[in-house]
């Protein structure tokens, strides 16, 4: 299956090349507030961030550097959205930052415990042939509350990578980074 994007041709899974400024790959995480976006950005950059106010705005964007494999990414830490349409400024500047920036990867935070109402922005973000990867953050807490969430199931259905995680003690950023660098692998 081809998915026609602005003349571009990409098939499912394979984003097309996009470049920053400093000819780094974009990586993008977005997600609604609360779900670990932070963690997992601080994670994959480390020490490397500049916090800054969006143009115009008051709300403020990280950005930062990862190493992941042998190439380096510029990681932006969106403000928190729920949706593609946007009602507060925060909801604004995220989605101008994924219209304007295309990253070449999305990383989609979600809070397991409530997987469900979160999926409904993870079916926007697909439907909008976002180059998505989806992390399943807080699967201790979602655990413990007694729910059993089958990620191979998921990714089968929503046809996007998904990668269980506990971004407070790092638990499977080894699994993501491995699934960006399999993600961005696909020269288009």
């Amino acid at each position: 299956m081809e998915i026609n994007n602005g003349g571009k041709q990409r098939g499912p899974g394979r984003p097309e090349k996009e470049s920053t400024s400093q000819g780094h790959d974009k990586i993008a995480i977005v997600g609604n507030p609360n779900v670990g976006k932070s963690v997992l950005f601080n994670n994959l950059t480390g020490s490397y961030t500049v916090v800054s106010n969006y143009p115009g705005t008051t709300v403020e964007v990280s950005r930062g550097t990862a190493k992941i494999g042998d190439r380096t990414y510029e990681v932006v830490d969106t403000p928190g959205m729920y949706s593609l349409l946007p009602i507060t400024e925060e909801e604004k500047v995220a989605r101008q930052i994924l219209m304007d920036e295309k990253p070449r990867v999305l990383i989609h935070v979600i809070d397991a415990k409530n997987l469900e109402r979160m999926l409904g922005f993870t079916l926007q973000l697909v439907e909008a042939s976002f180059p998505v990867i989806l992390v399943l953050n807080m699967m201790d807490e979602a655990g413990k509350r007694g729910k059993k969430i089958h990620s191979e199931e998921l990714e089968r259905e929503l046809h996007v990578p998904v990668v269980p995680m506990v971004a407070t003690t790092s638990r499977g950023m080894g699994v993501l980074r491995g699934r960006i660098e399999e993600y961005t692998s696909h020269e288009n």
